[in-house]
């Protein structure tokens, strides 16, 4: 019933100070939004700027948007098979706009596994708390390359 309490929460503000910035979304066609829901408001909560996208992104505007404002992390939701077909598209995208290596991505939801995000060279968070932990480890080692 964890989820049940989580959708109930109320939305935290965003941080002050924000640790990184994460632009979050689920690929289209996918359009349920509730897991990534609560993955935003754990990630806002850990003091990341969170820039939501919305439901049934496709790769490119996730990647336009990651540019624009300066993106760490795209994290993408994925709870359909269709979706799924749609990350090495992603993976494209981040490419062809020279964002591969700045941004990291992150995938999580029924659709995925592991295998899945090492496939495109992603990190696989099964639940939100998990996400929470690799995007801090992200930043973490982002800080120390610099």
């Amino acid at each position: 019933m964890s989820w049940l309490k989580a959708m109930r929460e109320k939305e935290p503000p965003e941080p002050a100070d924000p640790i990184g910035t994460v632009v979050i979304g689920t690929l289209h066609p996918d359009m349920m939004d509730t897991a990534k829901n609560m993955v935003r408001r754990s990630l806002k909560l850990a003091q990341f700027k969170t820039v939501d996208i919305g439901r049934g992104i496709s790769p490119e505007t996730f990647v336009a948007k990651a540019k624009e404002v300066n993106a760490d992390i795209i994290v993408v939701s994925v709870l359909l098979t269709a979706a799924k077909k749609n990350l090495p598209k992603l993976v494209s995208a981040l490419e062809l706009e020279g964002l591969k290596g700045k941004v990291v991505i992150m995938i999580g939801g029924a659709a995925v596994h592991k295998e899945d995000a090492d496939e495109i060279g992603a990190l696989f968070g099964k639940t939100r708390e998990e996400a929470v932990v690799l995007a801090k480890k992200v930043i973490e080692q982002k800080r120390n390359k610099t």
